[in-house]
């Protein structure tokens, strides 16, 4: 039996099959399900969630209520028998082109994805610079660079009273700052 589905749009289609001669029941089965488990399950009746019952004297029908973008698996028996491969077909519905909720769907989930890679930019660009400003040599004063490392040093070592920059020792060091040796910090300070 060669089944045959035509006209399908998003909610319906037509299904038409030849005559058998066989069929000595009072009507055809159509069976159809948009769950795949139909197939899977070796084509069983019992495993199909829709059945529509035609009489012997008609061969096709018309398929109502069916879901957009959905396929289905499709078989068309005599009244009794359990359908075999070349009595069934699948088809699929397309989608509703007219709904409007679809193309509100794509824009809302596309207007979402260009926001987050916006933000992911930003953040990556602030991460970036953070990154280059702190790594970068600063001028001082005197005329020579030293890293912000050195300068949050002397700053450290000033507040704490224990900053001495003597020209002699600016000279030798190229105008870095050393810190002063672990002993004289570990020493109580007498005035």
């Amino acid at each position: 039996m060669g089944v045959v589905v035509f006209n399908i749009s998003a909610t319906s289609a037509h299904v038409s099959w030849p005559v058998s001669p066989n069929c000595l029941d009072t009507f055809y089965s159509v069976m159809y399900d948009p769950n795949w488990n139909s197939l899977l399950m070796g084509y069983k009746r019992k495993s199909f969630m829709i059945e529509e019952r035609i009489p012997v004297s008609q061969t096709s029908t018309y398929l109502h209520h069916l879901i957009p973008q959905t396929a289905y698996f499709l078989c068309v028996t005599c009244q009794a028998a359990n359908p075999v491969q070349d009595q069934c077909q699948v088809f699929s519905t397309p989608s509703d082109s007219n709904d409007p909720h679809d193309r509100a769907g794509w824009e809302l989930a596309m207007g979402v994805w260009l926001t987050c890679c916006v933000l992911l930019l930003v953040i990556a660009g602030v991460l970036l610079w953070g990154c280059v400003h702190t790594m970068c040599c600063v001028p001082t004063r005197g005329g020579t660079t030293t890293t912000r490392t050195s300068i949050a040093r002397q700053d450290m070592m000033a507040s704490s009273g224990i900053y001495a920059n003597s020209s002699e020792d600016s000279g030798k060091n190229g105008g870095i700052v050393q810190p002063p040796p672990l002993l004289s910090l570990l020493t109580p300070l007498t005035t």
